[in-house]
């Protein structure tokens, strides 16, 4: 009987062996970027999602993108700021906490600042998210945006998914096929985080409350060697370390 793949035994030195040449080929890449680019950006994402940072790895097509290890990026910058001529990279690690990145462009701020401020998609709120507005599903036949839009551009729910609801928490019934509410149903209030379920109700009937952004949080600018952090606003200049 041939043996089973689930059965596999991986040894823990592979994968400690992988891991260190993960580590080693990003130390080599950030090494590679900082001589290599006028700008070094260290940014943070709120809402992330994989799909839309994909779409900026896209339309930044001449820059570089790093995200996640943030500890090995940190210790690489802080290691080239010691072994190089740039000393001032010493100032970016502590702003590496978080969901943060790096971002090496041969754009100046004003660009790449712009650039971020057009580019905020909406998506699906998670679990734990605070609602940005009040959801109510109306009463009488419910539709598949839920009183988002007018109802004569709207369809009815599908009557297979009404059992669905119903877990969910919606008390909904079947009337002559069609989907009723006997009430307005609050899904969720303003400011009120969500739970699985207000989340699995919100995506159900096509309510975006999520909001992809980046913001910079600082720029290293290799010519100069100048640091400039940026404040919560408009990328609002707050400090410059020489």
């Amino acid at each position: 009987m041939p043996k089973s793949k689930r059965a596999k035994v991986v040894h823990t030195s592979k994968t400690q062996k992988k891991d260190k040449e993960l580590r080693l080929r990003l130390y080599a890449n950030i090494q590679e970027c900082v001589e290599q680019y006028a700008y070094l950006y260290v940014f943070s994402v709120h809402n992330m999602r994989n799909n839309y940072l994909k779409d900026v790895r896209s339309q930044l097509s001449d820059s570089r993108l790093f995200y996640g290890k943030t500890k090995v990026m940190a210790l690489a910058l802080t290691q080239l700021s010691t072994s190089t001529s740039h000393t001032t990279l010493s100032a970016l690690p502590p702003h590496l906490a978080g969901e943060v990145g790096l971002l090496f462009s041969p754009q100046p701020p004003s660009s790449i600042l712009a650039h971020f401020a057009a580019y905020r998609p909406s998506s699906y709120a998670r679990t734990g998210t605070p609602a940005s507005r009040t959801f109510t599903l109306p009463s009488g036949t419910l539709h598949t945006r839920g009183g988002e839009i007018p109802i004569e551009d709207d369809v009815p729910l599908q009557h297979s998914v009404e059992p669905h609801l119903r877990k969910l928490g919606v008390p909904t019934r079947l009337e002559k096929g069609k989907v009723v509410l006997d009430e307005p149903f609050e899904v969720v209030k303003e400011g009120e985080v969500l739970g699985a379920g207000q989340a699995g109700i919100l995506k159900l009937f096509g309510v975006a409350m999520a909001e992809f952004a980046v913001r910079v949080k600082c720029v290293w600018e290799r010519e100069t060697g100048d640091v400039k952090v940026f404040g919560e606003g408009e990328g609002l200049e707050m400090e410059v370390v020489e």
